[in-house]
């Protein structure tokens, strides 16, 4: 799920985003020296200047320090060789998991960052639960129809599944409504003796149900889901294609949410026994690499150097191969 307001940087031109310098640093310094540590997000909304311009000069001064919460993870775009990037993205880990404080604050530095920690894995909960809820109305709604034979697992990925779930608010792409952060990214697998038209109907109850998460006010969650049978995952584990690359990807990360456990666990033996565990791994390394050499790449530009295609270093492209 990347920050959705990264083209900050292009409306002034692409490499507005590195005028300032010292100037920002004093901004920054000042700002914290008043409120105490505070996260990238916070930064920006107080000083109203370019995101990459704050991030850089967070990361260069010599009299501020930056913690970050959480962990980065694979994540697939077509936009990087090899596909292989991390989440999150340089942009959202600073604005919503990084604190920024000054030296000297060290324990009004690591409050914060308790804090976020805890605030981080109160958002994760608090989808997971929903995402729970979610499965026992439809499991109630199809009661009457739900096969006698066949397994259903239901499997949660995504930033969830990593207890990395956020709340920032952000546009929904296809209506356009303002949602609650981190979207609920759902996995529905039937074994090969689910009938096809029950899948069909339970694709159908999901889908309703995102419509409605999206909708009501007290919810503005987004679901991104996919229902499919056994054949499909089949196709997929062959991973010799980016949208089956992606496909695996989920699978892979996903935790088990509700249904068949043997199937799940039988899922993920498939991933392992088609050494698909291992290239991810592999795809993660070169990830890392990816970024350190991004990070390099952004620190040491300047504005006669950075070129305007390059700013998808910053941010990502959106991962929805998977949920079409």
């Amino acid at each position: 799920m990347p920050f959705r307001q990264p083209l900050d940087c292009e409306n002034d031109g692409p490499f507005s985003c590195f005028q300032g310098g010292r100037g920002i640093e004093r901004e920054i310094l000042r700002l914290i020296g008043d409120k105490g540590p505070l996260t990238g997000a916070e930064l920006l909304d107080a000083l109203r200047g370019k995101s990459l311009a704050l991030w850089k000069a967070c990361r260069t001064s010599q009299a501020l320090q930056v913690r970050t919460v959480g962990r980065r993870y694979l994540r697939l775009d077509r936009m990087v060789e090899d596909y292989a990037r991390l989440s999150p993205s340089i942009l959202r880990e600073f604005m919503t998991y990084a604190v920024v404080g000054t030296l000297g604050q060290e324990e009004a530095l690591e409050q914060r960052v308790q804090g976020l920690v805890a605030h981080t894995g109160r958002v994760s909960q608090s989808k997971m639960a929903l995402a729970r809820g979610l499965l026992e109305k439809i499991e109630s709604s199809l009661a009457e129809q739900w096969p006698h034979q066949g397994r259903i697992c239901f499997i949660i990925a995504g930033d969830i599944a990593y207890g990395m779930a956020h709340d920032v608010s952000r546009p929904e792409r296809s209506l356009g409504k303002l949602v609650n952060g981190s979207d609920i990214d759902l996995i529905v697998v039937g074994d090969d003796a689910v009938p096809k038209e029950f899948l069909r109907e339970l694709d159908k109850a999901i889908h309703w149900e995102k419509y409605l998460a999206l909708i009501m006010p007290h919810f503005r969650e987004e679901i991104d889901y996919v229902v499919k049978d056994m054949e499909r995952v089949r196709e997929q584990l062959q991973f010799d294609t980016f949208k089956r690359m992606v496909a695996c990807k989920i699978l892979g990360e996903g935790v088990f949410l509700g249904g068949s456990g043997s199937l799940f666990q039988e899922l993920k033996s498939l991933l392992s026994r088609q050494g698909i565990v291992a290239r991810l791994q592999e795809m993660e390394e070169s990830a890392k690499s990816f970024r350190l050499r991004a990070e390099e790449r952004l620190l040491g530009s300047d504005a006669h150097s950075l070129k305007k295609e390059e700013l998808h270093l910053f941010y990502t492209t959106e991962e929805s191969e998977e949920f079409e």
